[in-house]
């Protein structure tokens, strides 16, 4: 009840901005302009293409025919942009004068490479990936399409130096890894803000809808340490998609897992805007309903039951000329089950591991800029409450019931200034300040165990670029004060990008980063499994981790008539010290085993990642890969078997692994997309249970290749009716080794995450 009350406030507030932009213009200036925007090649209009004037809020979207109009435009000069996901972007110098009409025409040509699509990931503003001065990779609703993905879980894969995995058998909890580090080192962002906690970022990937995803931006390396200090493998960026124009989007899918278990998902989307484009609002929403599937037939799952419903929009209110208010919403209600005999209460089953989370979650963004664009100033505040009860426990244990709460805030403030000339050349200078909270609190009743952990961070953010067409300079870092740490960090970055051609860029970065303490993350449940509750404290002498992390690369891109391709070579290095680790050191009174973190010597991260893209008028080719080294300095002894020699070498860390996506159009509504990934072998911990006792195992590489096929079928005017079908994970390359009964081991999975499934679906977009 409590989230519809929510969700029709929200909604309410976003219409009265939009009804709130419809009032008349007081003093109309009848300065317009008019134009039209076509493809270079075929000679076509192009509908629904970006159009705005660079440093207000003034813009709109071509319509179906490719036509624009703006009108009662400030007087002055300005730069008309044209821009667009797969178009090259165009500007143009006007002067804009009052009752003057001006005619201002756009022929584009289709960038396919997404050399000059906008990101923000790389220094907190919006750039080209061109002129960004860290590496920054771009996941677009194209990839997520091709891969039929749901969620984001399904679409990070395909980026060099990224791998997602699933670490249970039970809960199907993944983790993304970047250049080789496990998830808690990665920074995972909406819209720029890191509202994830420890505790979201356990199911957090799978439970964000890819519908509600505009782009993901990736960055590997610790780059973007003006987002915060655990930016250490990298930064996840979602942006959420925006309101543009009149549209709506429903569709529905069913996937066959293992060609017996259905997953149904239904999506819905919709887009409104005022006629003046300055008011709008994104609706998004969707439907999932996963059945569990047991693959060796134990009577225990492989992948678990999944029930999950979420709503949610973004809507923006353009306040004058020179400001904008951007306001994001949305709930998620997911209900998940592993183990055996699902229809039984949890505590009457063998094994279990159940969760029931509702999250609500939005933010709040405002911006102002000055009429030169020289200053720009922009404040925001988001948030994130996430209530969840859960059982985690085997052999029909009553304890094992918990209640969760969590609650994140960070808000801030970021400046930017332009110099014209700053000692050598132009420059930009942001800065700013940011403050976040985190008020977790985890508790099992029946173990009388709490975990109650808050964290306040305040920050200070500082850097200045010096750069032009050829040269980028970067230096500046971040200050922050934890609660949990007596002592100010700072985290610096420098970044070098030399640019000898348009089409050649080289790029050289640095820079620090840090992990606090914390008590809570996943290695809780995976041991209460076992039987055994754990509870977790924190070494006294516990001293944060650090990182130094260094990267290089070119990118090279090349034109030969209608082929584009886009080659990119990238050598990184990282390394860690204090690193964090679980010793056990003893048991409580109730028999409860006793777990602290404690401080490890180091590690040593090292590699080369790898990627190509060739795009020709009907089809587009990219693939990736990554070659890695993962060690700890010294050998850690993960087990008690003393036949087992203390281990180098990270676990579950592939030397060799990469992704392959394509799409061809042999005509003109057909699409067949083929996407894959390859995983090499690595080594894994396989704990006692169902074995006697622990082992190393070296699994096997896995090639998972999916085909997908889609036709386009119009409806009336401006409607579309889209039916596709494929098969995932074509030559079933799946994990053969499963354990088997109540005293598994459900950490011991690896491979791909679904057997071979098929898969049909329609959408139907207007």
């Amino acid at each position: 009840m409590n989230k519809i009350v929510i969700l029709m406030l929200c909604l309410c507030c976003s219409l009265w901005t939009v009804r709130g932009a419809d009032e008349p213009v007081l003093n109309p200036s009848d300065a317009n302009i008019v134009g039209h925007i076509i493809d270079k090649k075929s000679g076509e209009h192009l509908p629904y293409i970006n159009v705005f004037l660079q440093g207000t809020t003034i813009g709109t979207v071509s319509d179906g025919t490719g036509h624009f109009y703006l009108k009662n435009l400030p007087e002055g000069k300005f730069t008309i942009v044209m821009k667009s996901v797969g178009y090259k972007t165009i500007e143009k110098e006007i002067v804009s004068k009052k009752g003057k009409t001006l005619e201002i025409n756009f022929e584009t040509e289709e960038d396919a490479v997404s050399l000059d699509g906008v990101v923000v990931s790389a220094n907190r503003n919006e750039t080209t990936r061109r002129l960004a001065p860290s590496l920054v990779n771009v996941l677009d609703t194209k990839v997520f399409d091709r891969a039929n993905a749901t969620s984001l879980a399904d679409g990070l894969n395909f980026q060099p130096g990224v791998r997602v995995e699933n670490n249970c058998q039970n809960c199907g909890f993944q983790q993304v890894r970047i250049n080789g580090l496990e998830g808690p080192y990665t920074q995972i962002l909406v819209d720029s803000r890191s509202i994830f906690s420890a505790l979201t970022g356990v199911y957090g990937l799978e439970q964000i809808p890819a519908n509600m995803i505009e782009r993901v931006e990736v960055m590997r390396g610790g780059g973007s340490a003006l987002f915060g200090s655990s930016a250490i493998a990298g930064t996840i960026n979602i942006i959420t998609k925006e309101p543009q124009r009149n549209s709506a989007q429903v569709a529905h899918s069913l996937t066959m897992i293992g060609g017996s278990r259905p997953d149904n998902n239904t999506t819905l989307n919709a887009s409104m805007v005022t006629d003046d484009q300055k008011a709008g609002i994104y609706l998004f929403g969707q439907s999932r309903t996963r059945s569990a599937y047991d693959h060796d037939g134990d009577g225990f799952t492989e992948i678990g039951h999944l029930n999950a419903k979420t709503v949610g929009f973004r809507s923006y209110l353009k306040t004058s000329t020179y400001s904008k208010l951007t306001f994001e919403y949305h709930n998620i209600s997911e209900f998940r089950r592993g183990g055996n005999n699902l229809d039984l209460p949890p505590h009457e089953t063998d094994i279990t591991e159940q969760t029931d989370h509702n999250i609500n979650g939005g933010g709040l963004k405002f911006d102002l800029f000055s009429t030169d664009y020289k200053h720009r100033l922009n404040l925001y505040a988001s948030s994130q409450h996430t209530k969840r009860q859960s059982y985690y426990g085997a052999g029909k244990n009553p304890n094992a019931y918990g209640n969760t709460s969590d609650l994140t805030f960070i808000g801030g403030a970021q400046y930017v200034y332009d110099w014209a000339n700053c000692l050598f050349m132009p420059a930009e200078f942001t800065g700013g300040l940011e403050y976040s909270h985190d008020n977790l609190e985890d508790v099992m009743v029946g173990y009388n165990r709490t975990i109650a952990q808050k964290v306040n961070i305040g920050s200070l953010f500082l850097q200045n670029e010096w750069k032009n067409a050829r040269w980028s300079f970067l230096m500046g870092g971040r200050f922050d004060k934890h609660n949990l740490i007596d002592h100010l960090i700072f985290s610096p970055r420098a970044n070098l990008r030399y640019n000898p051609t348009k089409d050649i860029n080289f790029r050289l970065s640095y820079s620090s980063g840090f992990r606090a303490p914390q008590a809570f993350d996943e290695d809780l449940h995976i041991t209460a499994v076992g039987g055994e509750v754990a509870i977790i404290s924190i070494s006294p002498d516990l001293k944060e981790e650090k990182s130094q992390s260094i990267s290089a690369s070119a990118d090279f891109y090349q034109r030969f008539g209608a082929v584009q391709t886009n080659f990119l070579v990238e050598g990184f290095y990282t390394d860690l010290s204090n690193v964090f680790l679980l010793e056990e050191i003893g048991r409580d009174q109730q028999n409860n085993l006793l777990l602290e973190r404690r401080n490890g010597k180091g590690a040593r991260v090292m590699g080369i990642n790898l990627e190509a893209k060739l795009a020709y008028e009907w089809m587009q080719i990219q693939a990736g890969g990554t070659l890695q080294r993962s060690r700890y300095k010294e050998p850690e002894k993960w087990s008690k078997n003393e036949s087992l020699q203390p281990r180098k070498k990270m676990f579950r860390s592939p030397d060799v692994y990469g992704y392959v996506t394509s799409s061809f159009n042999p005509v003109k509504r057909l699409a067949v997309s083929l996407t894959g990934t390859y995983t090499g072998s690595m080594l894994m911990q396989h704990f006692a249970g169902y074995i006697p006792s622990d082992k190393e195992e070296k699994t096997p590489d896995f090639l998972d290749m999916s085909v997908k096929v889609a036709y386009d079928f119009p409806l009336f005017k401006a409607g579309t009716l889209q039916v596709n079908a494929g098969v995932q994970n074509i030559f079933d390359s799946y994990q053969s080794d499963f354990d088997k009964g109540g005293s598994r081991d459900a950490g011991y999975i690896y491979g791909p995450s679904l057997p071979r499934s098929v898969y049909v679906g329609c959408k139907i977009m207007y």
